[in-house]
C-alpha cells in the first residue's frame, strides 16, 4: 500500500496502546494492534473507528515468537510496511519476585516476554524498515529497566536485557535511518496523572518519534510511584 503509514502497537490494550493510536491515527498512521485478547482488540478496533481512526485486530502472545512474528507478517500484508514498532506489553505480576525467590525457572517468562518477542518483533519488521529508509522502533519499560529493585527480580533482570538490546539497536541502526528510543515509566501508567496519563505518555512517545533524538527517555522521576 504506497503511501500508507502504519504503526505497529505490541502490547495494545485499553491505556497507553489505545492513547498512542489515537495519537498517531490523528497524524494519518493506520493501526495494527497486537496482543493475545481477539475480543478486546476488536472492540478496541471498534472504538478507534468511532474517533476516525483505522485501526485492525492481529492476536498474538508476545511469548511465541513465531507467532508473534506472523502477526506482524500479516498486518504488513494487509495494512502496509510497518515504519513504526511499539513494544510495550504489561508484564505479569508473577514475574516481579523477589530475587531470593527467583531461580532460573522464574526467570523464563520474563525472558520470553521482555527479549524473545522484542527480538522477533524488530527481525519481522527490519526489513521493511530498511526498504523504506526509515523507521523508529519505540521500546516501553517500569522503572526496573534503569535501576533494579530486590523485590521485582524477573523484571530488573529481563527489562535490563530488552535495555542493552535496544540500545545495540540504537547505535547499529541510527545510519540507515531508523531511530531506537526507550520510554522508562517509574512506578504506574495512572490516568489523570501530570505526567504519567496514557495521553502524556502518547505524546512523549510522539515526541520521541518526531524528534529522533538519544536512546533513553523517562516519563517521571525514578522515585516516583
Amino acid at each position: 500500500m504506497v503511501g500508507v503509514s502504519v504503526v505497529a502497537i505490541v502490547g495494545a490494550g485499553p491505556g497507553l496502546g489505545a492513547a498512542v493510536a489515537r495519537r498517531f491515527g490523528r497524524e494519518g498512521y493506520d493501526i495494527a494492534l497486537v496482543a493475545r485478547d481477539r475480543d478486546r482488540l476488536e472492540a478496541l478496533v471498534g472504538e478507534l473507528a468511532d474517533d476516525g481512526v483505522t485501526a485492525r485486530a492481529f492476536p498474538a502472545d508476545v511469548r511465541e515468537p513465531e507467532r508473534l512474528a506472523r502477526a506482524l507478517a500479516d498486518a504488513a500484508r494487509e495494512l502496509g510496511t510497518i515504519e513504526v514498532l511499539q513494544y510495550s506489553p504489561v508484564p505479569h505480576k508473577d514475574f516481579m519476585r523477589p530475587v531470593l525467590e527467583t531461580g532460573h525457572r522464574q526467570l523464563t517468562g520474563p525472558i520470553e516476554f521482555s527479549v524473545y518477542g522484542p527480538v522477533a518483533a524488530v527481525q519481522q519488521v527490519l526489513p521493511g524498515m530498511r526498504a523504506l529508509g526509515r523507521g523508529t522502533i519505540l521500546f516501553v519499560n517500569g522503572g526496573t529497566a534503569a535501576v533494579p529493585q530486590v523485590e521485582r527480580a524477573g523484571t530488573s533482570v529481563a527489562f535490563a536485557a530488552q535495555s542493552a538490546y535496544g540500545h545495540l539497536l540504537h547505535e547499529r541502526l541510527a545510519a540507515e535511518g531508523i531511530h531506537v528510543a526507550q520510554l522508562v515509566v517509574p512506578g504506574a501508567i495512572t490516568p489523570g496523572h501530570a505526567r504519567k496519563d496514557p495521553a502524556v505518555l502518547a505524546e512523549m512517545l510522539w515526541g520521541m518519534h518526531r524528534e529522533r533524538h538519544g536512546f533513553r527517555h523517562f516519563a517521571d522521576d525514578l522515585d516516583s510511584r
